[in-house]
C-alpha cells in the first residue's frame, strides 16, 4: 500500500519540518522493557514541598496573602486578623517570625499590596489598612467602599480581591448567598464591581456564582474561577471583559439598577438543560468558559489563579496559569491560546498533596510558589484545618505535554522534553474523547454527549518535541480529553501527568494535513478504534448490571411491608455525617434515610470490613464516568449505597445488614470526600 501525506503546502505555512508520518498502524511498545536504569520521577522529585512553621495558637486560616516590597508576607485569616511574616523562606534555617499587623475584620478573603498601602477585601467593604506612625501595625482602618449585605447575614456573601488590573483599577467580585439555591440577596452579588483611583465605583460583569480567585495572565486580560453549583455544571477558569455575562442569572436581578451596564435579564435565560455554547448562540451576551475543569478529576473547587510570569521558577511553563483547588488541595496548571479572538485552552494536572485547602497563592521573592489554605466549614482532602505551604522547582526537567494547541483538523502536543519516536507514533499511545455539561439551574451537570475521537494520522516534527493528531471530527464548544498515556521520552521516561483537557470554543482556520490514500487511512484506523469503543461499552454495561442490586430504594416484597430499623443521617458541615457510628443486629432489615443537607453533592456508601479507602480511592479514579455512576466503583466490597443527590434532596435505601458481626465503614465516595466524610456500622450478635 502506497500511503502518502501532501504535507508540503502545509511545512511552509508553519514553517517548522515534520519528518515522521503515521496513519494509525500498531507498533506497539512494552513500557516494561525500557531501559530499568531510567529513573522515574515523582511530583516530589520535581516540585518540592515545605511546611512554612506557624506558631502554636495562631489559626492562620488564609484567606487572602500579598508580599511586600520588603519581602515579607501579610496574610489575612478568616477570622478577621491580618499578620506579616518574615523570612518564610528561612534563610539561614531561622524560623519565619509573625506579628500582628489588623485585626477585627469580617472574614477577609483577599489582601493586596497597592500603591504603598494594605488593601483587604472585606464581608461588606474595601477598606485600606495604613501604618501612619510606623510601629509595625495599622493604625488607620478607612472604608474605600462598602456594599450591602442581606438582613440575615447570609453566610455564602463571601467578597474576593482586590485585584489590580492593567489600567490601575481596582477590581472586586461578590459571591451569591446560598439558602437551599444560590441567590442574589443583595444587592451587586454576583457581580464584578470596579473601583476607579478615586474609588468610584462602576458594575462591571455579571453571571458570577463564586468567584473565588482572580488574576491576570501575561497580556494583562482578567480571569476568574468559579465553582460548581446551580448553572454550573462543573468548575471553570474564564477572561472576563467589561459588560460581560458569565452564566449565572441570579445575579441579573440587579441588571434594572442605573448604575448597571448589562440590559439582560432572569427570564431572558432558558432552563433547558442545552450545552451552554449552545444557548450562547440565541442569547447574545453569555459569556462561556475559557477552560473548564472536569468535576472531580481536576478538582471540585477552583480557587485561585497566579500566572508565572517572571517572578516565578517553577520550570519551563512561563505565561501559563496556576489555579488552585479547594476541595482537592491541588493544583492545575492551564495553557492559553487565542482563536478567533476568543480565549480556549488546555488544563492539566500540576501537583497534589497540600496538607489543606488551598485558596491563595503567591510568587515569592525567590521565585517559589507560597501556598495559603483553609479548611474550616468548607472540607478538603488536605488533613490539617490550615497551612502555609512553600513549593520549589528543584531543577529537574519534568517530561510533560507542556502545550496542547488546537488545529483545524485536530490538536498539536507539544512537550517538554524530545519524545521517543516509536512510542509518540503509535496510534495505541492515544485515547481522545468529548464531552459538555448541561447548563440549568440544578446543582452541577453530570457530562453528556460523550463521544470518542478516531485518530486519522500522527506527524511528529523533526526535533521530536511536537506530535500532531489529525482526528476524524473536532466538536466545537466541547471538552475534549487528551490522554497521552504510552507516549515516552527519548530517554523512556513517562509522562508525570498523562492527561489534559482542552476546551474548544472555537475551530482555527489554517492549513490541514491532507492524506491522498482514497480514505483508506481512516477506513483502517476506524476499525481500530470502532473495537476499543465496543469493548469499552460492554465493560460499562457489565458495571452498571454489578451495582444494579445494591441500590434498593422501594422497600422488598418479602419485608412484609415493615422495616427492622430506620436510620436517618443527614450532613454536617465540614464533609460530615451527623453521626459517624452506628450499632445494628445482624441481619437487620434496615431502612437508611439519607438526607443531604448540605450545599454541595453527597451520597453514603458502605462496604466491607477495612474497605472503606479502598472503595473511595476507586472512585477518585473513575474520571468522567464517575457521576453516571454515582461515583460508586464496581467493586464486590460495596454492600450498598444511595445516589449521589443534590443539595436538599433525601433518599431512602434499603439493605440486609450483613449476618456477620464486623465493623462496616461508610463513606461519601463523591471524590476526596471519603478522606473525612466517613464512619462506621457496627454489626453485632
Amino acid at each position: 500500500m502506497n500511503l502518502k501525506i501532501n504535507y508540503i503546502k502545509y511545512l511552509a505555512v508553519i514553517g517548522v519540518l515534520y519528518s515522521t508520518i503515521s496513519f494509525g498502524q500498531n507498533n506497539s511498545i512494552n513500557n516494561s522493557t525500557a531501559n530499568d536504569t531510567v529513573k522515574i520521577y515523582t511530583e516530589n522529585d520535581i516540585y518540592r514541598l515545605s511546611t512554612v512553621p506557624i506558631p502554636q495558637g495562631l489559626l492562620l486560616e488564609v484567606g487572602g496573602m500579598t508580599f511586600l516590597p520588603s519581602g515579607s508576607l501579610a496574610v489575612s485569616t478568616r477570622r478577621g486578623e491580618v499578620w506579616i511574616i518574615d523570612n518564610t523562606s528561612m534563610k539561614d534555617r531561622r524560623q519565619p517570625t509573625y506579628r500582628l499587623f489588623a485585626q477585627g475584620l469580617h472574614e477577609p478573603l483577599g489582601l493586596n499590596y497597592i500603591k504603598g498601602d494594605i488593601y483587604a477585601v472585606q464581608r461588606s467593604e474595601l477598606t485600606r489598612l495604613r501604618d501612619s506612625d510606623g510601629d509595625g501595625k495599622a493604625d488607620q482602618y478607612e472604608t474605600m467602599y462598602s456594599w450591602p449585605l442581606s438582613e440575615t447575614g447570609n453566610y455564602h456573601e463571601y467578597a474576593y480581591g482586590p485585584l489590580l488590573d492593567k489600567n490601575g483599577d481596582m477590581i472586586v467580585a461578590l459571591n451569591l448567598g446560598w439558602n437551599g439555591n444560590s441567590e442574589s440577596l443583595s444587592k451587586w452579588h454576583g457581580w464584578m464591581l470596579k473601583f476607579s483611583p478615586d474609588f468610584k465605583m462602576t458594575p462591571f460583569a455579571a453571571g458570577f456564582r463564586s468567584p473565588a480567585g482572580m488574576g491576570l495572565n501575561s497580556s494583562g486580560d482578567i480571569f476568574y474561577s468559579d465553582n460548581q453549583g446551580h448553572w454550573v455544571g462543573s468548575g471553570f477558569i474564564s477572561h472576563v471583559a467589561e459588560r460581560d455575562f458569565m452564566g449565572n442569572p441570579s445575579s441579573l436581578k440587579w441588571s434594572g439598577e442605573p448604575e448597571s451596564n448589562i440590559t439582560l435579564k432572569p427570564s431572558d435565560i432558558p432552563d433547558t438543560g442545552k450545552p451552554m455554547f449552545e444557548v450562547a448562540k440565541t442569547v447574545k451576551g453569555i459569556k462561556t468558559p475559557a477552560v473548564w475543569f472536569p468535576h472531580t478529576i481536576l478538582g471540585i473547587s477552583t480557587s485561585g489563579i497566579l500566572n508565572y510570569n517572571n517572578e516565578g521558577k517553577m520550570g519551563p511553563f512561563e505565561d501559563q496559569l496556576f489555579v488552585g483547588d479547594q476541595g482537592h488541595s491541588k493544583i492545575m496548571r492551564v495553557f492559553l491560546e487565542k482563536v478567533k479572538g476568543v480565549y480556549q485552552g488546555v488544563v492539566f494536572p500540576f501537583r497534589e498533596g497540600f496538607s489543606s485547602g488551598i485558596l491563595r497563592m503567591n510568587w515569592g521573592p525567590d521565585g517559589a510558589m507560597f501556598v495559603g489554605m483553609t479548611s474550616r466549614g468548607w472540607g478538603s482532602t488536605g488533613s490539617a484545618p490550615f497551612g502555609l505551604q512553600k513549593l520549589e522547582w528543584t531543577g529537574v526537567m519534568p517530561f510533560e505535554m507542556k502545550t496542547i494547541k488546537a488545529q483545524p483538523d485536530g490538536f498539536e502536543i507539544e512537550f517538554t522534553l524530545p519524545v521517543d519516536e516509536k512510542s509518540a507514533r503509535d496510534v495505541s499511545s492515544y485515547s481522545i474523547g468529548d464531552f459538555i455539561y448541561k447548563y440549568h439551574s440544578t446543582y452541577g451537570s453530570p457530562p453528556i454527549n460523550q463521544a470518542d475521537r478516531a485518530i486519522k494520522a500522527i506527524v511528529v516534527s523533526e526535533d521530536k518535541m511536537r506530535v500532531r493528531l489529525v482526528l476524524d471530527s473536532l466538536k466545537e464548544g466541547y471538552i475534549h480529553e487528551i490522554k497521552a498515556e504510552g507516549v515516552l521520552s527519548a530517554e523512556q521516561r513517562p509522562l508525570l501527568h498523562n492527561f489534559g483537557y482542552y476546551t474548544l470554543n472555537n475551530i482555527p482556520n489554517g492549513e490541514k494535513v491532507i492524506i491522498t490514500d482514497d480514505n483508506r487511512v481512516e477506513m483502517s484506523m476506524g476499525h481500530d478504534h470502532e473495537s476499543m469503543v465496543s469493548n469499552s461499552n460492554t465493560t460499562q454495561a457489565v458495571k452498571d448490571q454489578e451495582v444494579l442490586g445494591k441500590h434498593t430504594v422501594q422497600m422488598p416484597a418479602n419485608w412484609g411491608g415493615k422495616a427492622d430499623l430506620t436510620i436517618t443521617l443527614r450532613t454536617l458541615s465540614g464533609l460530615k455525617f451527623s453521626t459517624d457510628n452506628i450499632t445494628v443486629k445482624v441481619g437487620t432489615k434496615l431502612k437508611l434515610v439519607f438526607n443531604n443537607n448540605d450545599d454541595m453533592l453527597h451520597n453514603f456508601v458502605m462496604t466491607e470490613v477495612g474497605a472503606g479507602n479502598e472503595i473511595g480511592e476507586l472512585a477518585l479514579k473513575l474520571g468522567v464516568q464517575g457521576e453516571k455512576m454515582n461515583y460508586v466503583p464496581n467493586s464486590s466490597k460495596v454492600i450498598a449505597y444511595t445516589k449521589i443527590l443534590q443539595p436538599g434532596e433525601t433518599q431512602a435505601i434499603y439493605l440486609n445488614v450483613p449476618n456477620t458481626p464486623g465493623v462496616y465503614p461508610y463513606i461519601c465516595s463523591y471524590p476526596g470526600h471519603y478522606l473525612v466524610m466517613r464512619g462506621v456500622i457496627r454489626v453485632v450478635k
